[in-house]
């Protein structure tokens, strides 16, 4: 009779065998990162424990470390580029991954393009009770108006059909929809929020800022099954552009709740830093604080998501003067001075970190002043945050400074938006519009994101830009407003040391150094000494997380996550 040897015992005796270390060295690179004080630091290798942390950088000259001594494992860089992780400091996760199984408009041209697309979209899917999708923007349509729903009423059928615009701060929704949702030429707008009419009053269709949530309630939600499925695919096309980090803009509780069913099964791998999705979120995920860190260094509630105003090309953006191409209006306020200020307070009394989406410069110049007077009252690293600050009152730069508020903005608006931009606002604000630079020499920390799936989670592309000013076509000669560009040491640790800094991560992740999570990329490009269209053309060729390869772009090579060999 065979004997049984108890588990316990048996792991006891495998771990006697076994190496009493499993450190990976990955030599042979052309490393580059961000030191603790924004300065650059180059290296030629890099030793990380089996935990996936750091030990050392290898740098030029110095001696290799010993193989079976001070490593188990190796794995030749063949001389490519090897840089942090990149952190993507403002996107909207769940969203990424649920555009990427809807309809997607983000890519049309014209309306009739966009309603050839709708009509396929809708003859696939006869089984959906509701048709969505994101993504149209009739500014690229150069339609001079917005779509109406009884364009779509013509492609679509008796279905009804709800599409986000671009920015996501308007819909478009077809006459089903409406009726659905109860809009007629009786309802009233919500503050926030507006309804586009026609003369007569009825509605025409889209639905801009609050206006949005008539229909967005009718709309059924997205299955448990969904939501994972969706966080699932948005990882694959994080890791694909070289992003091991981000921020989550808005996070609810369904959300955490896929969260934390990825990290429960081991398939969170992507570091996701959560702001919840108002007060309410805020408290029903985090309760009386933040959340600790969970799933090693993979998943934080940091704090609350606020909305000031709205977007720019919808017109919902809060601006000091009229919009140039729209003198009736100066925006859409979500919110008083005094609900900012009580809302905010709210979060700051438990410790949470507090984000608000400022586009406009009214919206700047009041979110600032809040953070100025709560300062007096919360006083610590409270890291306060301003989404977007698209629009900043040069004359607001120092005060910008002096509250220490971090500037979260998107490289990429800058290039989407210039032609936009000039006819909303006219010359004479141009000055303080995308005004990166300004800010920085100001004294402002920078964290770069993409705002995806507003725009494509890309930080090759908004590195481009911000080192030179100019969209994928090289326009305009020479840059828009030029004297705003960046270096691209500034442009890559805002993309970097500086976005995981916004997220309280810097002690964590952001850099590649000792004692931080070997988070990194391997690419062919070396964005400090490139030019723009070499940086946006970059190819990621292997991504890693907590040292394990999640990512390649040879699918010789490409296995599960979590294999690092």
């Amino acid at each position: 009779m065979k004997a049984k040897v108890a588990p316990a015992l048996l792991a006891a005796l495998l771990a006697t065998t076994s190496p009493a270390f499993a450190d990976t060295l990955i030599d042979n690179v052309r490393g580059t990162t961000i030191g603790v004080n924004g300065e650059v630091d180059t290296f030629t290798g890099l030793l990380f424990d089996d935990g996936g942390v750091v030990k050392r950088l290898i740098r030029k000259g110095e001696k290799a470390p010993k193989p079976r001594k001070e490593y188990q494992y190796h794995v030749d860089g063949q001389g490519r580029v090897m840089l942090p992780g990149m952190i993507d400091a403002h996107a909207h996760v769940m969203s990424l991954g649920l555009a990427a199984l809807s309809l997607d408009l983000s890519d049309t041209t014209s309306l009739g393009q966009a309603l050839d697309r709708i009509a396929k979209f809708t003859a696939e899917h006869p089984d959906r009770p509701w048709i969505t999708g994101r993504g149209w923007n009739q500014e690229l349509w150069k339609l001079g108006r917005f779509p109406t729903a009884a364009e779509l009423d013509a492609v679509t059928g008796g279905r009804p059909v709800w599409l986000e615009r671009v920015d996501g701060h308007a819909g478009w929704a077809n006459s089903a929809a409406l009726k659905a949702a109860g809009v007629t030429a009786a309802s009233k707008d919500l503050a926030g929020g507006k309804i586009e009419r026609a003369p007569d009053g009825t509605p025409q269709g889209v639905l801009v800022d609050a206006a949005m949530e008539l229909v967005n309630v009718r709309v059924p939600a997205p299955r448990p099954e969904d939501r994972d499925t969706a966080f699932a695919t948005a990882q694959q096309i994080l890791f694909k552009r070289g992003v091991t980090a981000v921020a989550d803009m808005g996070t609810n509780i369904e959300d955490w709740q896929a969260f934390r069913r990825a990290g429960d099964a081991n398939r969170l791998y992507v570091r996701v830093m959560a702001y919840a999705a108002g007060p309410e979120q805020m408290v029903l995920i985090g309760g009386p604080g933040p959340s600790p860190w969970l799933y090693q260094d993979r998943l934080r509630l940091n704090g609350v998501k606020l909305y000031l105003d709205g977007a720019l090309g919808s017109r919902g953006a809060w601006l000091k003067a009229p919009y140039a191409d729209a003198p009736g209006t100066k925006g859409l306020p979500q919110l008083s001075q005094t609900q900012l200020g009580n809302m905010m307070s709210r979060a700051a009394m438990d410790g949470f970190q507090v984000a608000v989406h400022a586009i406009g410069d009214e919206a700047n110049t009041t979110v600032i002043g809040a953070i100025n007077d709560l300062s007096a009252t919360y006083k610590g690293d409270r890291r306060w945050r301003v989404e977007h600050a698209q629009i900043v009152d040069p004359k607001d730069f120092a005060r910008f400074a002096s509250s220490g508020a971090i500037a979260s903005m998107q490289p990429v608006h800058q290039t989407s938006d210039r032609l936009m931009a000039e006819a909303r606002l006219g010359p004479d604000r141009l000055a303080g519009a995308y005004a990166w630079k300004s800010l920085k020499t100001a004294g402002v920390r920078l964290a770069f994101g993409s705002d995806a799936p507003v725009e494509t989670a890309d930080p090759w592309a908004g590195l481009a830009a911000a080192i030179s000013r100019q969209g994928p076509d090289d326009q305009p000669a020479g840059g828009w407003q030029p004297q705003e560009r960046l270096s691209p040491a500034q442009a890559l640790a805002a993309y970097t040391a500086d976005a995981a800094y916004a997220g309280f991560a810097e002690q964590r992740f952001g850099r590649l150094a000792a004692g931080q999570r070997a988070d990194f990329v391997l690419v062919d490009t070396d964005p400090l000494t490139a030019n723009a269209a070499q940086i946006r053309a970059t190819k990621v060729l292997e991504t890693w997380i907590g040292g394990a390869r999640v990512w390649s772009a040879d699918p010789a090579m490409e296995t599960s996550a979590g294999d690092k060999r």
